[in-house]
């Protein structure tokens, strides 16, 4: 499947994807989608690159091992209940604040954290799966 047409779209489709996945997951806030979603179509945006151009490729590319992303997620997921015990409500209770940046509201929430958490469990979670069914193949 290593065409030379593939290998030449992949890393632009790629870069597509992985945007697309930023905007669902951001988008996925308030309305459908997030970050689970967000997260299996970056996960097949480097299951495509590698694919495409290899497993050694995609691991330079994306420099850490995509199961770091996983535990690095977990973690932010778990951060964004800390807010609520803060506040005396139960745990994972959706808090936001309202700051006003260059005369710009943002409306900035604890949802928003576990989302980004989510995005980064799923996307290191499948991205390790598909990697290392593609690293088996190539042996």
């Amino acid at each position: 499947m290593r065409t030379v047409i593939f290998r030449t779209i992949a890393p632009y489709l790629t870069a597509l994807m992985v945007l697309f996945s930023i905007f669902v997951t951001l988008r996925g806030h308030n309305e459908p989608g997030g970050g689970f979603i967000g997260g299996l179509i970056a996960a097949s945006a480097i299951a495509i690159y590698g694919v495409a151009a290899g497993v050694s490729s995609v691991r330079r590319s994306i420099y850490y091992h995509p199961m770091a992303f996983s535990g690095f997620g977990l973690f932010m997921a778990a951060i964004a209940g800390l807010p609520s015990l803060w506040e005396r409500v139960p745990f994972l209770t959706g808090l936001w604040v309202f700051p006003e940046i260059f005369g710009v509201e943002l409306a900035l929430s604890t949802p928003l954290i576990f989302d980004l958490g989510v995005y980064f469990v799923v996307m290191g979670a499948l991205s390790s799966i598909a990697l290392a069914l593609e690293e088996r193949e190539d042996k």
